[in-house]
């Protein structure tokens, strides 16, 4: 994996983000004191549980030649007594049977991020200067 490295952008809470070649943006929405001139931090992880979610889906369908024409996925997060709450919507568009919906659900589980994000996570901080 790449990493991504994060400095200080323009405006007030801006960062500048990249990985390898990869050159985008986070910010703070402008009611929390942000730009808007990007996704916030949350946004972006709630876009990798939903990407990963659909690549996950896609490649399962193509593996096991499944007629999944698009699956769109949704993610909210709500945060209630300390507790993050991912809301993952998932739509499934294709020629498909009920034993495949259930399957493809299945499969949604098993998302690399889904993973990570459900089981033990530890961060382990550095400081290099």
């Amino acid at each position: 994996m790449r990493k991504v490295v994060s400095q200080f952008g323009e405006g007030p809470l801006q960062q500048k983000l990249s990985t390898g070649d990869l050159h985008y943006l986070s910010d703070a929405e402008v009611s929390k004191g942000g730009g808007g001139t990007g996704p916030s931090p949350h946004e972006y992880l709630a876009a990798a549980l939903a990407s990963c979610t659909s690549m996950t889906l896609k490649m399962y369908s193509e593996r096991k030649a499944i007629h999944l024409k698009n699956a769109i996925v949704t993610v909210d997060i709500e945060r209630h007594n300390d507790v993050e709450i991912f809301i993952r919507h998932i739509e499934l568009l294709g020629d498909l049977d009920d034993q495949q919906r259930e399957r493809l659900l299945e499969i949604a589980e098993k998302c690399p991020i889904h993973k990570a994000l459900a089981g033990e996570i530890q961060i382990k901080t550095q400081l290099v200067n």
